[in-house]
């Protein structure tokens, strides 16, 4: 069988990145080593209540990625492979931490790969002092009033504490 060359140089990473974390830059900076644009875009889930706006998340990550000129912030709403049609992408990044991850991410994978054969989902495996990291282990720390410095970056530690000291959960 003949196999058709991709151009693979449009990436989309997207997450909740509530909030961003520092695994997760890990990530989005080894996807823009490597392709020409990574489109990061903040996914909307309706089953989970966001400590951000899909705004604020959005304002995080666009000033945790000024330094990387080749990274674009962006939002979504509905089936993800449709947004990558949108905007002309064939690689989707995602990040894993553990087995646990692969489980999920194989098979929404596999269902994007159903849904159109054309986009490729490209697994990066975290840097090992990150695999524990998430966002929602953050958030708990950070509600216990925790040390979270080495967990997110400073302009992200800051929004947290004043998120949280807003909504009186600190």
């Amino acid at each position: 069988m003949s196999r058709v060359k991709h151009d693979y140089t449009v990436a989309v990473c997207p997450g909740s990145f509530d909030p961003v974390t520092n695994g997760h830059l890990d990530i989005i900076g080894r996807a823009a080593d490597i392709f020409d644009k990574v489109i990061v875009t903040v996914a909307t889930n309706s089953q989970k209540t966001p400590l951000f706006s899909v705004e604020e998340r959005k304002q995080l990550l666009t000033e945790v990625t000024a330094h990387l000129p080749n990274v674009e912030i962006d939002s979504f709403g509905g089936l993800l492979i449709n947004y990558i049609v949108e905007k002309n992408a064939h690689v989707i990044i995602k990040g894993l931490r553990a087995v646990s991850d692969f489980e999920y991410e194989m098979q929404m994978a596999s269902i994007n790969h159903k849904l159109n054969a054309k986009v490729e989902t490209f697994f990066m495996m975290t840097h090992p002092k990150f695999s524990y990291l998430s966002s929602s282990i953050v958030k708990e720390i950070a509600r216990y009033d925790g040390p979270i410095t080495d967990l997110v970056p400073d302009l992200v530690e800051a929004a947290i504490t004043a998120k949280l000291k807003a909504n009186k959960q600190v």
